[in-house]
């Protein structure tokens, strides 16, 4: 039998080998930079996400798709830990409501997430968290679509710097591989609390970033409480392009549920 960190090796490897990803949305259900924490073995987590863009583009992202400005999207994440090393999840149901029109359900997503076990303690940690996600025409623009996002992450005293290098596609080849990390820089004012800065980017396609102008980059001020019944996560974002929302409000409550 293999122990726990040759398991989590073995899975993190075998992901790692998977080219995939997602392609360019209109919108996104979960604003959040991964941290290489899991659910506990055997406990089942719910995670509400929810985002609301009070100013944001008025154009779709390509034709049919909803329009962010106005617009709620959100969706409960359900999470189980296998192992230390591996939790499972499911998007379910993923929703919009936009500034015009009825509320809209846009699909479900599937999750693996494998870490380095107790990560929490570690100085240096990583990870990775593969998704495959299935799409309603007004989401994405393919119906189809996958994530791999690698987590890398540092503390340093009371500063924690966490990396999410993702690569999405929608299965077109590695050219196609769209580029949007995610990074975060940590502050953490005792045990409970903490203050951050995160940023969100996508520079576009491998094979050709799209100019600075059209390029998505928002920075956001989250301020993060974490106890052992409940975790709260709350921030603003600011719009750094032309092409990026100017101001979107994100917020996210999670609990073990068992």
């Amino acid at each position: 039998m293999y122990d726990g960190p040759t398991r989590f090796r073995f899975g993190f490897t075998c992901c790692c080998l998977i080219v995939a990803a997602r392609s360019i949305r209109a919108q996104t259900d979960e604003i959040q930079v991964y941290n290489a924490s899991i659910t506990a073995p055997g406990k089942l987590n719910l995670t509400l996400h929810n985002n609301y863009t009070p100013n944001g583009l008025n154009a779709p992202a390509f034709p049919g798709a909803i329009v962010s400005n106005h617009s709620l999207n959100g969706v409960p994440e359900w999470a189980y830990g296998v192992a230390p090393w591996f939790e499972a999840g499911l998007y379910l149901p993923l929703y919009s409501i936009p500034g015009a029109g009825p509320a809209e359900l846009n699909g479900i997503k599937l999750r693996t997430l494998f870490v380095e076990p107790h990560a929490a303690r570690q100085r240096f940690f990583y990870g990775i968290n593969f998704e495959f996600s299935y799409n309603a025409p007004h989401w994405d623009a393919h119906r189809y679509t996958s994530e791999i996002r690698p987590i890398v992450g540092w503390r340093f005293g009371k500063i924690d710097l966490i990396l999410n290098p993702i690569l999405d596609n929608s299965w077109q080849g590695f050219a196609s591989l769209d580029f949007a990390p995610e990074s975060r820089l940590d502050y953490n004012l005792s045990r409970l609390w903490a203050v951050a800065v995160e940023e969100y980017d996508d520079f576009g396609e491998l094979r050709g970033f799209r100019s600075a102008r059209d390029q998505s980059h928002e920075l956001f001020v989250v301020g993060d409480y974490t106890s052992q019944q409940l975790s709260v996560e709350g921030g603003v974002g600011f719009g750094l392009t032309p092409g990026t929302d100017h101001l979107t409000l994100k917020l996210m409550l999670s609990r073990d549920i068992n």
